[in-house]
């Protein structure tokens, strides 16, 4: 591993390359210090510290997760790269549904960079649409339990804040794109990554503060506990990396064709198919679904007693909890799988192109066979995503962590999106590498990153 990183700054060109994506995000990192004019950040940051101690978990905890405290600063990157997610899910759905969008997206280079326009215009106006909403809440001291966080509210204001965000969230996403350009790894990914990895250093200061092991009087977590956590973190990581790269193989063999003198074909290769499809997409659907109500419930403190009973519930992350949340993972897993994987389309492609499977048909047999193999490959996938995402609730029932922000690291998006990114960008490095005839970061065989 060390040589291995040595050997990247040996090479001119990938030295450049890391150095660039470095530089952008400190840049990034930067930005996130700098407040949205007209806020009061010491009192916002009040405020959110009482919110996070008296609900933990909630749909602002898990956007200021994603842009790395900047949320919680308000500052000109607080809304971070989650309205370009949001509108590249958006375009990706629309692809699927809409014919025109569908056939823009088979025209190649030039069909993605008229999508990538498009969700360039609907993140912005995604922008303006949340900076709107962001600027009327800070506005109202009721919302805030009586503290003023805005001194001088009024359009000037409102229009200050829409542009800012709208303006800082369009920056992030040029330093995503240089970084895919000039840099190594995908640029949005590692940005979001960067955001993740920024929260580390707080949660391990808990972590400490909890333990105590210089005073023990006020120690909440016994050693044997702290021990018990690290192995645990090991393990998980160890378990997201096993099953991000795990896939069911499908022989495929080609036929062979005589093309004047020529043969093609004769080639036996294989149809990769993931355990896990969706990546972070299921589990971020379903805890926005999820923390929705409780986030509304903090703003709106008479609620109906319906309600006020799903609040309840989603606050104490209980039995019921955990069941409606798997039951979300597993239909959000299925929805994403049927939308990015289309058996019959791989079925007339093999076809096309004088490929089969063994043993199956060419046709509707082939694709009927996919999704049969498909089908099941996913139910073992959600269970696998179901686990990930409801072991931070069982550290802090059984370990009894009180803080979500540690129990957040031992699953969740937090750690399969730190795991995909540094697997992919290590990929990269070391395809970097073997090119250039240097060891890679494994000495057999090569990396498998995620796809």
């Amino acid at each position: 591993m060390i040589s291995a990183l040595l050997n990247v700054f040996k090479v001119e060109e990938l030295r450049k390359k890391v150095l660039i994506t470095l530089s952008l995000l400190i840049v990034y990192r930067a930005g996130c210090f700098i407040p949205t004019p007209g806020v009061d950040t010491f009192a916002l940051a009040q405020f959110f510290d009482k919110l996070s101690k008296a609900q933990g978990q909630s749909l602002i905890g898990m956007m200021n997760l994603f842009t790395g405290g900047a949320l919680t600063r308000l500052s000109i990157f607080a809304l971070g790269v989650m309205p370009y997610i949001s509108a590249s899910i958006i375009m990706q759905l629309l692809t699927a549904v809409i014919p025109a969008f569908e056939k823009m997206a088979k025209e190649g280079k030039a069909g993605y960079e008229k999508i990538n326009q498009y969700t360039r215009y609907l993140t912005f106006v995604l922008c303006a649409v949340q900076g709107m909403f962001l600027s009327l809440w800070l506005e109202n001291p009721a919302s805030f339990q009586g503290i003023v966080i805005v001194p001088n509210p009024g359009w000037m204001f409102r229009i200050t804040t829409i542009l800012t965000l709208a303006c800082g969230t369009t920056f992030i996403m040029w330093l995503g794109e240089q970084i895919q350009e000039r840099g190594i790894g995908n640029g949005i990914s590692l940005i979001i990554a960067t955001s993740i990895i920024s929260r580390i250093p707080s949660s391990v200061t808990q972590l400490w503060t909890l333990w105590s092991p210089l005073d023990p009087s006020r120690r909440q977590i016994h050693t044997p506990t702290v021990i018990a956590l690290v192995v645990l973190w090991i393990c998980v990581v160890m378990a997201v990396v096993l099953f991000s790269q795990a896939q069911r193989r499908l022989p495929v063999q080609y036929g062979r064709r005589v093309v004047g003198r020529k043969v093609y074909g004769g080639q036996s290769t294989y149809l990769p198919i993931k355990v896990d499809m969706s990546g972070v997409i299921a589990i971020i659907f379903a805890q926005s679904v999820l923390l929705f109500p409780a986030t509304i419930a903090t703003f709106l403190p008479k609620m109906p007693g319906f309600m006020s009973v799903v609040q309840r519930i989603m606050q104490e992350r209980g039995l019921w909890y955990n069941f409606i949340f798997a039951g979300l993972l597993f239909f959000f897993m299925y929805f994403y799988t049927a939308l990015v994987f289309n058996p019959l389309e791989i079925s007339n492609n093999l076809k096309k192109y004088g490929g089969f499977i063994p043993g199956i048909r060419p046709g509707r047999p082939t694709a009927e066979y996919l999704d049969f193999v498909a089908t099941r490959i996913v139910f073992v996938g959600a269970f696998y995503i179901c686990a990930v995402a409801i072991f931070p609730n069982i550290i802090m029932s059984v370990f009894r962590v009180p803080s979500y922000a540690i129990a957040s690291f031992f699953g969740g998006t937090t750690i399969l999106i730190m795991v995909g990114v540094v697997l992919d960008t290590m990929k990269q490095i070391e395809g970097q590498l073997v090119i250039r005839h240097y060891k890679g970061f494994m000495k057999d065989g090569k990396m498998k990153g995620r796809k």
